[in-house]
């Protein structure tokens, strides 16, 4: 079952597994709605319907159909954590900034071009949701800080945060611009963003 998004964003966290997975089909419904029909014409009534729930089960968990879209945000940088973390165990300990570097970008492009909602929310860029200190790259750069930090040797402190999230607001800019241009993602602006990632991050991890 796909992770439940950290209780914050929740009127009401799931305790059994029943509700767990009740809060899994709502946010997969809202996910397919969202590429079918976009934000605006979202509704909580058509993700109930969708998801084959009373409209009830999802109020008990989302106040409004924004709170909806700030979970699946959330669930997004989850499944996204997993997939970079099981890549990096691929490659093994040792193997270089770079080659984290390359899984954290690649493993991005690929939720870019696959996962449901995600072109169009992905952790909440798209339709900003969060607040003023939990902005969505800043989520993302935290996320990555705390997670490559061991990986690279490295302290998680406040220098390092700083270099990831410059890194992240450069690649969301660029990767929207590639996605712009080619709803696959135009080859030769994703080739600069590797490259532009690479010299910008040289200074601090090499």
């Amino acid at each position: 079952m796909k992770p439940v998004p950290q209780a914050t964003s929740l009127r009401r966290a799931p305790v059994q597994r029943r509700s767990a997975e009740r809060l899994t089909r709502i946010l997969d419904a809202c996910a397919d709605l969202l590429d079918e029909v976009g934000y605006d014409a979202l509704s909580t009534r058509a993700v109930a319907l969708r998801a084959g729930v009373p409209i009830g089960s999802v109020y008990r968990f989302f106040g409004n159909k924004r709170a909806m879209v700030d979970a699946l945000a959330q669930r997004n940088l989850d499944i996204y954590t997993e997939r970079v973390t099981h890549r990096l165990q691929e490659t093994g300990s040792g193997a270089g900034w770079r080659v984290a570097m390359d899984a954290v970008l690649d493993e991005y492009l690929a939720m870019k071009r696959t996962a449901p909602g995600f072109s169009l929310v992905d952790f909440g860029n798209q339709i900003p949701v969060g607040t003023r200190v939990a902005e969505p790259n800043t989520r993302v750069a935290d996320r990555l800080t705390d997670m490559l930090s061991a990986y690279l040797d490295r302290a998680p402190d406040d220098d390092l945060r700083r270099v990831f999230l410059i890194a992240v607001e450069a690649a969301d800019t660029l990767v929207q611009l590639a996605f712009r241009l080619d709803p696959a993602g135009d080859e030769r602006v994703i080739g600069e963003t590797r490259e532009l990632l690479r010299a910008y991050l040289s200074r601090s991890l090499d």
